[in-house]
């Protein structure tokens, strides 16, 4: 793989991304997740993954620069959807899945996390749906599972504000587990992870099964709709300015088409 690379220890399949400099979840990284579940799914010698970032994030958004090679509306609406399906599929994984989030998850690096059964964080980490800022809307599941965790006020402050909350808060705010150093973060998603490890991998899928039925019944309705949104606004010139801003590095001018 190009992107991802793992190792098993004591039950625990522990996943590192690695796109450097700031991980931006590409195509490939959401292809490389998928590839990663396929592989131990049915590996008796992994009963738990944990998810994290190489360097100085767990990732800190989308890559933009992607965007620019999708040419319409109903292109991007596909994108979304196939990022929908791999962080489905993570959200109903039958091995529980541990994001450990340092730096920032932004975008689609929380998106992704968020899709994760439990998410650890540093107390410093910077967590955010940054996307309104550039003309755009969450695409990978962002805007239905957000409300889920913190509700919907608060969900709206972060998406309408594009600004992120700290580890500390996302703990208050009901978004994170629990909050660590830096320093240790990854030591102390691994102790609670090979704890889990040790439960029976019968009981573990049968209680994410069951988790599922925690979901509002408007869930995968919101899901489909926020494709198709994001597939609409993505060919608004408001889309095209907010992208060609980030890229330029400077502040975008809206104009409302």
């Amino acid at each position: 793989m190009e992107f991802l690379s793992w190792k098993v220890e004591d039950g625990v399949a522990i996943i590192t991304i690695a796109r450097p400099p700031a991980n931006a979840l590409s195509r490939g990284i959401i292809a490389e997740v998928n590839a990663v579940l396929d592989a131990v799914e049915n590996d008796d010698t992994v009963r738990v993954l944990v998810l994290h970032g190489e360097g100085r994030f767990f990732s800190a958004g989308a890559d933009i620069k992607e965007f620019t090679e999708v040419e319409s509306g109903a292109e991007f609406t596909k994108l979304a959807s196939k990022g929908q399906q791999v962080f489905e599929r993570v959200e109903t994984f039958s091995k529980p899945v541990i994001a450990a989030i340092h730096g920032a998850a932004l975008g689609g690096g929380l998106e992704l996390a968020m899709s994760c059964h439990m998410r650890f964080v540093t107390e410093s980490a910077k967590l955010g749906l940054p996307e309104l800022q550039l003309g755009l809307i969450p695409g990978f599941g962002g805007t239905q599972r957000l409300p889920r965790y913190v509700g919907v006020a608060k969900a709206a402050e972060m998406m309408f504000t594009s600004e992120p909350i700290s580890g500390l808060d996302a703990v208050q705010w009901g978004l994170a587990n629990r909050a660590f150093t830096d320093e240790v973060l990854l030591e102390e998603t691994l102790k609670v992870a090979k704890k889990i490890a040790k439960k029976s991998p019968v009981a573990l899928k049968a209680a994410i099964q069951t988790l599922q039925y925690a979901k509002p019944a408007s869930f995968y309705e919101g899901i489909e709709v926020e494709a198709q949104s994001f597939g609409t606004v993505f060919v608004t010139e408001d889309a095209k300015e907010g992208i060609q801003a980030f890229i330029e590095k400077r502040e975008p001018v809206f104009t409302g088409k």
